[in-house]
């Protein structure tokens, strides 16, 4: 299966999670250390259009993954993020083509795309945590997922200016996927499915 199709339904899956946070609700902790729904929302926003910008050529601006913007409706503000990021990466040689993402390095399109569904994937969580919500993405997103999760670098690293995500957590063995991909990424499960 092509790898942007996966990413096509990750975002939708994240999506259709960001369409049930209220306004009143912005401000309501995540389990993302330091980020309310409102921080958290607008770090995937600002997330798709850097890596729109890096699918169409910009390199060496980090401020460019900093620039989204929620207005007054945050989701509205997601799917405009997430249809210039897939218009971006809709030409097959941006798999190939080596992109620079963010300050962690330069990695295929192919590489790329499933970095932005890992976060898509776990960050659909973190929201439907916040929120109360119920969460279930698809199986082969949660497998892809793990995949790339593996590859991510574990604690601080004095080569890495931040870490992606919080240090990973034991798991019991046997765990199912989704608990085993948050344990990679530094959450618990929790009750809330």
């Amino acid at each position: 299966m092509d790898i942007r199709e996966l990413d096509h339904r990750a975002a939708d899956t994240l999506g259709t999670v960001n369409a049930q946070v209220d306004g009143d609700r912005l401000h309501l902790p995540t389990p993302c250390a330091d980020w309310t729904l409102y921080g958290l929302i607008r770090h995937q926003v600002s997330d798709n259009l850097g890596f729109a910008a890096a699918a169409s050529g910009a390199s060496g601006d980090l401020g460019s993954w900093n620039r989204g913007e929620l207005g007054d409706d945050p989701y509205a503000a997601y799917v405009d993020s997430v249809g210039r990021f897939a218009k971006a990466f809709a030409d097959d040689a941006v798999l190939d083509r080596e992109l620079e993402i963010r300050e962690f390095g330069r990695f295929s399109g192919k590489v790329a795309l499933g970095m932005h569904m890992l976060d898509c994937v776990v960050h659909g969580w973190d929201v439907a945590q916040s929120i109360g919500v119920s969460y279930r993405p698809d199986a082969d997103l949660v497998e892809h997922a793990l995949a790339v999760a593996a590859f991510i670098p574990d604690g601080l690293d004095s080569d890495r200016p931040r870490p992606a995500f919080a240090p990973a957590i034991g798991v019991p063995e046997g765990a199912p996927p989704l608990d085993r991909l948050l344990a990679l990424v530094g959450r618990r499960a929790s009750i809330v499915r």
